[in-house]
């Protein structure tokens, strides 16, 4: 098995273990991060899910040589993509944890996850370009969503590398620790959201996913709708009593 899972409850943290090809993604890999995900979709003691990449690289893609050996990644039109779990809408969110390169197929599961803990020597790219190899798992899609247009489209018809720095400047990474930290800040992130009130943020999520490619107004209906589906939980009672109670106020997030 390349890909390993870690339980911390409520944590759950999916590696990517293959030292000899850089975590590159063939066809099996591909299909144990889909079922690794789905584990986590599944598993309700399992509330923020980390995506990390083992022995300081991330993912650097496909695995170019399995595919001439014919053990590459499955090129369909329904079911998971190429790299996995790149098509799955997720009711949890997912941080990806980045050192070294996160190039080709590895940005597009970067792009797929939330948000990014991004390592100083951390390197994204599209490096794909070269070998004429598409992008196929979103980020066509994504990459322009994140970062905007004109910046998307120098990563895609350059290829060339983008750092942590850069890519921080850009909003491509979301936070840049120290080398050999970002499994760790990741993870300590998770807990942080997984402590948050859950349906309230799993919907608010949702709506910020749902109201791509809707108008203003559709995406408000939308937001609304959502909206009401966290009051009527009752959460929010709760937390209210929480907050009268001293908690959580002048913007404190260490007592809540």
């Amino acid at each position: 098995m390349v890909v390993l899972i870690e339980k911390n409850y409520p944590v759950f943290t999916i590696i990517i273990d293959n030292l000899e090809t850089k975590n590159a993604v063939d066809g099996t890999t591909a299909r144990e991060l889909s079922s690794a995900f789905r584990s986590f979709e599944g598993d309700k003691k399992a509330l923020v899910a980390v995506l990390w990449g083992a022995n300081g690289t991330f993912c650097s893609g496909a695995n170019l040589k399995a595919i001439t050996e014919g053990r590459g990644n499955t090129i369909e039109k329904e079911g998971d993509g190429p790299m996995g779990p790149t098509r799955m809408r997720l009711n949890k969110p997912v941080i990806a944890a980045i050192a070294g390169f996160a190039v080709a197929g590895g940005l597009e599961l970067a792009l797929w996850c939330d948000m990014r803990i991004v390592e100083k020597n951390a390197i994204f790219g599209v490096f794909c370009r070269r070998f004429g190899v598409p992008l196929v798992d979103g980020g066509t899609v994504r990459l322009p969503r994140i970062i905007g247009l004109s910046r998307a489209l120098d990563m895609i018809l350059t290829g060339r590398p983008v750092d942590a720095e850069e890519a921080l400047t850009w909003g491509l990474a979301n936070r840049v620790v120290e080398i050999g930290e970002a499994r760790i800040e990741a993870e300590n992130l998770a807990r942080e959201i997984a402590a948050f009130p859950q349906t309230c943020m799993r919907n608010d999520r949702l709506s910020v996913y749902s109201q791509m490619g809707l108008s203003v107004d559709e995406g408000m209906i939308k937001e609304f709708e959502l909206g009401l589906k966290t009051l009527e939980s009752g959460e929010y009672l709760e937390g209210s009593k929480t907050f009268v109670k001293g908690k959580g106020k002048h913007g404190n997030f260490n007592n809540t």
